[in-house]
């Protein structure tokens, strides 16, 4: 017991305090554990275990080791003050009771074997230990697994040798949660030991950066990723597509060599059919001229023959036969040898030289060698901003198998709807997979294929590709600028018979132009119309660019905006025909007329009855501000109107306008100040010669103002529910000059 509680005090161990419980394990399902050790070393554990608990002393040895034991058990009972726990008896005694890792229980309820079965569990044979050892890989080397082991074992808590069990403080601390990320290290930890250890001098950034971070590096490689796939799904199709072609360039390869060999094959077949016959014949015929010779040789000898036998017979006759009968002989024998007997071979033995011509099957054979017609190309699509509004750069390519020596590129306009009209073919040579085609017409569609060549002939058509040249430059309608100080109005003809995809709006500010360009660029835009956001008091320069599949055009002509203030002109398309408006469109004049002018034309856009005019204000909400020089004795009305005023009442007297108007009669001025045909009582002494006009959207009101004396005269309350034009009439002739895009006074803006 000293020596056990001297080495509890040197490892700094303690004997659980009285107020520690005991659970049994079967409180806890052991189901929830975590099984740190393999199966099969925790079976083997505990039958090793078992074995030694259960088998019978053979000897004095064993003997000695269950007495030894057996004293280690009663000193940690009486350790752990268990000596009156009768009511566990003898459950606790459970050898067949499983083994539990320390590492499957909860922080809060760590649980360790008792020193006895901590003793028989490590002086275990070297293969139970070594599969334990094994089983604490994952936390690291031995040491630590035991070390761990021990922290655990005398830390938070312990167990009998006969039960195992929970030791559970009642109170205990619960550990800081970590808040900080040290990067040099690249992992949590608490905000306390930053300062101290090993994380004193690293970098630490917050828990949440450090998740944002990983987050945002996540899916840059989730990105990266996806691309990746992308990209090798495309070369693995670009690997099918290369493997048919290989397939079907060898195939027909098989197919040309066994067609060239078979008309080898039946070429010399033929040679020798005919050398055959023709040996044949010139035998036969060599044959027979011999064999008549022979015959005539044989009969001539035969002859021979018998005249000699008959000269030997007549020499052996009786002189008086013998004189008789040679006579007769000599004359036979003369006519005989004066035959001539044919001595040469009519037909030699020699051969003739029967050389064979295969000069067809040589050729025949070179066939073989020689490159096959290359296959049909295959024309790329269209690659985006690959034209311009004269050209386009046509692509296209072909099996890498097939020898080429040029391409014959062949184009047309596309055709239109109009019936009999053919459009003419051009076609160039090229060394190259890839030409630009110049000297054609913006925006307008072309169809193109093209052909390869080489010695042995043409390859099939190409499919046809439709390219499209860009369009051309949009044209700025500088008249038709609105501008106020924190928006303008751009519009535009699109300068293309053909229709395009959308327009780009470029913007630069004037004191930049040379130095960084364009400042913002505003995209996709599918009318030629565009009202962009600006900054008050800056001039900018603007430019259009159209856009289709081929790409963007040039740039337009520039114009400029300026945001001092609200810029409009007048509309021609509402004028009333007796008014005239100036070439700048800032002036309207009525003049006089000697003979009544025709009734003017109605019309839903053009004043009819009041001889009027609007102006195209920008549809911005806001404060828009305009100023307008007019004559003390003129009679005139200014204002503001929605744009669907009745053309043929009078500005003011209907819901939809509000505006001041001035009569000049009998050297008295009268001012009104007119809403839905009402006016309040207002008494203006100083006449103005030049009027102001504040428009606020925000407020919704209209006021004006004598910009000579800075002085207020009306505000009107206004229902601004849709946007509103600026309104101008003349009762009798005169002129009105409007001044806009300036800037707003003090007294106006401060109003």
């Amino acid at each position: 017991m000293e020596k056990e509680a001297g080495e509890e005090s040197r490892l700094g161990r303690s004997a659980p305090p009285k107020d520690f419980r005991f659970y049994h394990m079967d409180l806890y399902d052991s189901e929830d554990r975590l099984q740190i050790f393999p199966e099969e070393n925790t079976r083997m554990r505990r039958e090793i275990v078992q074995t030694e608990m259960t088998k019978e002393p053979r000897g004095a040895g064993e003997g000695k080791a269950q007495r030894d034991l057996q004293e280690e058990v009663d000193e940690l009972v009486h350790l752990y003050g268990l000596e009156d726990d009768h009511e566990l008896g003898d459950e606790f005694v459970d050898d067949n009771m499983p083994i539990i890792g320390v590492s499957e229980y909860p922080p809060y309820a760590m649980k360790r074997r008792d020193q006895a079965r901590e003793q028989r569990d490590w002086r275990l044979s070297g293969e139970a230990v070594e599969d334990e050892d094994m089983s604490y890989g994952a936390w690291g080397p031995v040491g630590q697994c035991q070390d761990l082991q021990e922290a655990y074992r005398y830390t938070h808590g312990r167990s009998s040798e006969e039960y195992e069990c929970y030791v559970i403080p009642e109170e205990e601390d619960e550990e800081e949660a970590v808040d900080v990320f040290c990067v040099t290290c690249k992992i949590p930890v608490r905000a306390v030991e930053k300062d101290f250890e090993e994380h004193k001098e690293h970098e630490v950034i917050p828990l949440n950066k450090a998740l944002e971070n990983a987050k945002e590096e996540i899916h840059k490689n989730m990105y990266k990723l996806e691309k990746q796939i992308i990209e090798m799904e495309n070369f693995a199709s670009h690997l099918e597509e290369v493997f048919i072609t290989v397939e079907e360039n060898f195939g027909r390869q098989e197919q040309n060599f066994e067609s060239h060999y078979n008309e080898i094959l039946e070429t010399l077949a033929q040679k020798y059919e005919e050398k055959i016959q023709t040996l044949g014949e010139k035998k036969k015929e060599k044959l027979e001229a011999l064999y008549e010779q022979l015959v005539s040789c044989g009969e001539n000898l035969d002859t021979c023959k018998e005249l000699m036998e008959t000269i030997e017979e007549v020499c052996h006759e009786e002189k008086a036969d013998f004189i008789k009968d040679a006579v007769a002989m000599a004359d036979r024998l003369g006519k005989f040898l004066k035959t001539k007997t044919d001595m040469e071979i009519s037909a030699q033995p020699d051969f003739e030289d029967q050389t064979l011509d295969f000069s067809d099957v040589e050729q025949l054979m070179g066939s073989i060698n020689t490159i096959l017609a290359p296959s049909a190309p295959v024309i790329n699509p269209q690659a985006p901003n690959s034209a311009t509004g004269s050209s386009v750069r046509v692509c296209w390519s072909l099996y890498s198998d097939d020898t080429v020596e040029s391409y014959q590129l062949s184009y047309r306009p596309v055709q239109d709807s109009s019936p009999g009209k053919d459009q003419a073919e051009f076609t160039m040579t090229v060394k190259e997979t890839y030409c630009s085609v110049t000297n054609l017409v913006p925006n307008t569609q072309y169809e193109f294929w093209v052909t390869a060549q080489n010695k042995a002939g043409l390859s099939p058509s190409s499919e046809r590709a439709v390219y499209m040249t860009a369009p051309s430059p949009p044209i700025i309608k500088s008249k038709e600028i609105r501008s106020c100080e924190e928006a303008a109005v751009i519009c535009w003809e699109s300068g293309n018979l053909n229709p395009v995809d959308s327009y780009t709006l470029e913007l630069t500010q004037a004191e930049t132009l040379g130095a960084s360009g364009v400042t913002e660029s505003v995209v996709g835009i599918p009318t030629c119309e565009s009202l962009v956001q600006l900054q008050p008091r800056q001039s900018y320069t603007i430019f259009v660019r159209a856009l289709n599949v081929g790409g963007p055009s040039v740039r337009s002509e520039p114009a400029t905006v300026h945001t001092t203030g609200s810029y409009f002109h007048l509309d021609e398309d509402t004028c009333h025909p007796w008014l005239t408006i100036s070439e700048d469109g800032f002036t309207v004049l009525r003049s006089e007329r000697k003979t009544p002018a025709p009734e003017p034309p109605r019309g839903k856009t053009r004043f009819t009855r009041c001889v009027a005019v609007m102006g195209k204000l920008i549809p911005f909400r806001g404060r828009h501000y305009w100023e307008v020089e007019v004559n003390e004795h003129l009679d005139y009305t200014v204002g503001v109107a929605f744009e669907d005023v009745p053309k043929q009442e009078d500005l003011g007297a209907n819901c939809l306008s509000w505006c001041m108007r001035h009569t000049f009669a009998s050297s008295r001025h009268k001012y009104e100040f007119l809403h839905n045909g009402t006016t309040p009582d207002i008494r203006i002494t100083v006449s103005p010669q030049k009027i102001g006009v504040l428009l606020d959207y925000e407020k919704s009101r209209l006021s004006f103002f004598n910009v000579d004396t800075s002085q207020h005269l009306y505000t009107l309350s206004c229902q601004l529910h849709r946007f509103v034009h600026p309104c101008f009439s003349l009762e009798k002739p005169g002129r009105l000059k409007i001044h806009n895009g300036i800037p707003m006074p003090n007294h106006v803006t401060f109003y």
